[in-house]
């Protein structure tokens, strides 16, 4: 009984509404809601990609892939995905209009003395044109430095008329004690 009468008297709650944190609104650009529409598209359509991989010794190798895991190819782009709730505040927004896209360029970079892995993330839209599509460019630097290893990626991916054209990405790493690779990836998909 006595416990009753606590209860009671502690009165109801007052309500709070909290946000459900998939219904949030990004703060910054949506990589991983660009990504999985990507995803979905070429996993149900399955084009033919041709890579194209540097090697170490600069020799490039090129091949052509008819079946591919997308989730598996664009791993590394989710990377750039900034929409973390630890990274909040943690980048500065530029927008600016240039000559060949029209829409604008959205640039998003790290604010001094923030550390997160995507130093810049570059979100580059061009409406269609009498003579050209509409295109979507993202390109971003991820990092991951510290005493033992260093690495650095620089990734681009160019979508046209709504569907991933090709990518790049170039990187290098360092370990300690190790020599310095550097590799790069190219890949364009054919319809």
């Amino acid at each position: 009984m006595a416990a009753l009468l606590l209860l009671a008297a502690c009165g109801p709650e007052e309500a709070t509404v909290r946000p459900n944190p998939a219904n949030r609104k990004p703060d910054y650009f949506d990589v991983k809601g660009l990504l999985d529409g990507q995803v979905a598209r070429l996993n149900q359509q399955q084009p033919v990609v041709e890579k194209q991989v540097q090697l170490r010794n600069g020799t490039t190798d090129t091949t052509r892939v008819t079946k591919t895991d997308w989730s598996k190819e664009l791993q590394i782009f989710y990377q750039a995905d900034i929409n973390k709730p630890a990274l909040r505040g943690a980048y500065s927004k530029s927008v600016s209009a240039s000559y060949n896209t029209p829409d604008g360029v959205s640039t998003y970079k790290l604010k001094p003395s923030t550390e997160a892995p995507v130093a810049l993330l570059v979100i580059g839209n061009a409406a269609a044109t009498a003579t050209a599509s509409p295109t979507q460019e993202l390109a971003a630097v991820i990092r991951q430095d510290n005493p033992l290893f260093y690495s650095q990626k620089r990734l681009r991916l160019s979508i046209l008329n709504g569907q991933l054209a090709e990518y790049s990405v170039q990187g290098v790493q360092k370990l300690v004690l190790f020599d310095t690779v550097r590799y790069s990836v190219r890949v364009k998909v054919v319809r």
